[in-house]
């Protein structure tokens, strides 16, 4: 049965702290819980859509937070990939399997 991996890039567009104008970040929440700035990769979502692409991610769904006050906006861009497979668990020996040695011989 095929198991997928999920993933969320997030870019949130606001105004900027040190100048007037705008900023975009970007973030990506990995299957494994990790959480990476990633907006140095690129200054649009299709970049980092793109380049999520070359990594085997595909898109899913696309919200937006219709919630944030003011000028500000939030995206959510859900992926999802295949799960690697993961080899089968290793059998154990049987009890019996192998004679024990004693102390004595």
């Amino acid at each position: 049965m095929l198991k997928w991996e999920y993933a969320l890039l997030v870019r949130r567009r606001q105004a900027a702290t040190s100048d007037l104008g705008w900023e975009v970040t970007f973030v990506w929440y990995g299957p494994d819980g990790s959480m990476v700035d990633v907006t140095p990769y690129g200054d649009t979502a299709l970049a980092h859509l793109n380049r999520a692409g070359d990594q085997g991610w595909e898109l899913v769904a696309m919200s937006e937070d219709p919630s944030m006050p003011g000028n500000n906006e939030l995206h959510r861009y859900h992926l999802k990939r295949p799960r690697p497979a993961t080899p089968p668990p290793r059998q154990r020996m049987r009890v019996g399997g192998r004679p024990r040695r004693t102390a004595t011989g």
